[in-house]
């Protein structure tokens, strides 16, 4: 390739990266114009993979209804799977069921149990990811893949850097979450010393929907529930 062509190419690409700038925030307004009307949610997280059946879809749908039936909504992914399960409980409370779909190649597609105007699309990871924390008074994390140790980790991390007000992180299934959370505290915790002590009560790990309740109510129980934002 020549000196002419490359710098061409090298051009298309800033062109084209001025651009994409405009399409982020069209994003990020059109997400906080939606979600700033939607009033206390709890974010729901978890594989796309799960079916109906599965003890942890089941769950999830549980879970949910229980939530909504203390007066907050649910915010999923917007997906199949645990993200579905979690739509579907807030529509069998009769709760605001928000769903925060991702073009994605794989997997996703809108689920059935949404809103129809709390049904919200996304080409950006951080711009939806965004949407998840600023407008979630807590993660009931179930078991997941990669996506779902992201959403995690980056919950975790912004209340650890005193980014975002904290607010209870649940994850559910000791089975699948126990043996990562040990290794955090023997490993980050204990061996290495990459984390404090008290960076480990930022997360509870429980098996049932109750729990998951008793956690979000112990943590509320001396404030007055209001949207963050």
């Amino acid at each position: 390739m020549g000196k002419i062509q490359q710098n061409r190419s090298w051009n298309a690409i800033k062109a084209n990266d001025s651009w994409a700038i405009f399409k982020i925030m069209s994003e990020f307004v059109n997400g906080y114009e939606k979600m700033s009307r939607i009033g206390p949610c709890v974010s729901i997280f978890g594989s796309a993979r799960t079916k109906p059946g599965d003890k942890y879809y089941e769950l999830a749908e549980k879970i949910a209804y229980k939530i909504v039936n203390h007066g907050y909504g649910i915010i999923t992914g917007g997906g199949p799977g645990i993200m579905e399960a979690g739509n579907k409980g807030a529509r069998r409370g009769a709760g605001t069921s928000v769903g925060l779909n991702i073009e994605l190649p794989f997997e996703q597609h809108d689920n059935p149990y949404i809103d129809s105007d709390k049904n919200l699309h996304f080409d950006y990871f951080f711009v939806r990811k965004v949407m998840f924390i600023k407008y979630a008074q807590g993660f009931v994390v179930m078991p997941g893949g990669f996506g779902t140790l992201d959403e995690l980790f980056e919950a975790i991390t912004l209340i650890q850097t005193k980014k975002i007000d904290k607010f209870p992180i649940i994850l559910v299934g000791s089975e699948f979450w126990g043996g990562l959370f040990e290794w955090v505290k023997e490993t980050l915790l204990e061996k290495y010393h990459n984390i404090s002590p008290e960076d480990m009560d930022l997360i509870k790990i429980v098996d049932t929907a109750d729990e998951v309740l008793e956690v979000i109510d112990a943590f509320y129980k001396d404030s007055s529930l209001s949207p963050n934002f």
